[in-house]
């Protein structure tokens, strides 16, 4: 489990389609090989762990489930080790269990801050509420407002600085995951339907 607060940027030392080798010195200094890391908002498994840096193996599923396909040397990515015991909770749950991926449609900015929206699949708009939580390439994010296509989130200075949110541009590929809560709420009411 994780709150989507970043600890550190990693950069991709390699990635041969199956086996990703990521920089992140922080992280890499607390994990043990079966440790659960958000790389990007999904959930890996650290499978061998050197100076600096993590290993992960990233199966089929994965890929055609979320972008991280499209990794290439020096990209940089969101990273957050899995919670521990006592440790305190910032964000909002995150699983790292993407439901889709969603693309930029448009920034602006707006005084030291900008407004983001995202175009995002039904997977994830049905679970969209305004002032509800969402995960956005790991990053726990308020959704300011939302239409039949997308949601909008507000990113502050202090995320624009210590996340990869900053660097991107229209038509670029999110990994998105909706507030688990929503998915939890609506099976139970399901269930009590039925």
């Amino acid at each position: 489990m994780f709150t989507g607060i970043v600890l550190e940027v990693g950069t991709v030392a390699a990635f041969d389609g199956s086996r990703l080798v990521l920089v992140a010195p922080e992280t890499a200094a607390s994990a043990a090989v079966g440790d659960s890391v958000s790389v990007a908002g999904v959930c890996l498994t650290v499978v061998e762990t050197e100076e600096g840096r993590l290993v992960f193996d990233v199966v089929p599923e994965t890929l055609s489930r979320t972008a991280l396909g499209g990794l290439e040397q020096g990209k940089v990515l969101n990273v957050e080790p899995s919670l521990r015991v006592g440790d305190r909770l910032g964000g909002h749950v995150v699983q790292g269990h993407v439901d889709a991926v969603g693309r930029v449609r448009s920034i602006t900015p707006d005084g030291d801050s900008r407004r983001m929206w995202v175009d995002a699949a039904q997977a994830v708009l049905v679970y969209c509420v305004e002032k509800g939580s969402i995960a956005v390439d790991g990053v726990s994010l308020t959704i300011a407002s939302f239409d039949d296509d997308g949601f909008e989130v507000a990113l502050i200075p202090h995320t624009l600085a210590v996340t990869t949110l900053s660097r991107l541009g229209s038509g670029d590929a999110l990994n998105l995951e909706a507030d688990v809560l929503g998915k939890v709420v609506e099976r139970l009411v399901a269930g009590r339907l039925s």
